[in-house]
């Protein structure tokens, strides 16, 4: 009996090796659970731009938008409509000086729309040069 078992045991054992990797090439292979990245702008993008990104997140998305494009939720409701930070001529005409001058003082006190708030004495002044700095990376997106 010894003998037989000792010469069946290796072909038993290739059988059941052979059925199991038969199975594994037989089952659909599972594609791999997409891993969300972060965008390559925002890998790029220094420490004070990301720290300007959240204070624009926090202060300025609501009406200007997650892109800059004066599309943000509230918009709708601001009278004049807030502006499109992103427009490249925007960008061009606008001094650094201007724009921080824009937040600190807000619209009115630039002689635009009331309905800008002045953050001057809400964020501290290297919170706003990083939402200036930030403003500066807004561009167009076409689509």
């Amino acid at each position: 009996m010894k003998s037989r078992l000792q010469t069946l045991g290796p072909i038993l054992l290739l059988l059941v090796a052979g059925a199991c990797s038969r199975d594994q090439a037989a089952a659909p292979a599972v594609p791999p659970t997409p891993v969300a990245e972060a965008p390559a702008t925002e890998a790029a993008m220094s420490y004070e731009l990301r720290l300007g990104k959240g204070v624009y997140q926090h202060h300025c998305q609501t009406c200007h938008g997650e892109t800059g494009a004066g599309d943000g939720f509230n918009a709708f409701n601001v009278d004049p409509h807030p502006r499109d930070l992103s427009d490249p001529a925007f960008q061009k005409a606008k001094t650094d000086a201007e724009l921080k001058d824009a937040v600190q003082r807000g619209g009115l006190g630039v002689g635009l729309s009331a309905m800008m708030p002045p953050y001057g004495k809400t964020l501290s002044p290297d919170q706003v040069d990083q939402v200036v700095g930030y403003l500066r990376t807004l561009k167009r997106v076409d689509g």
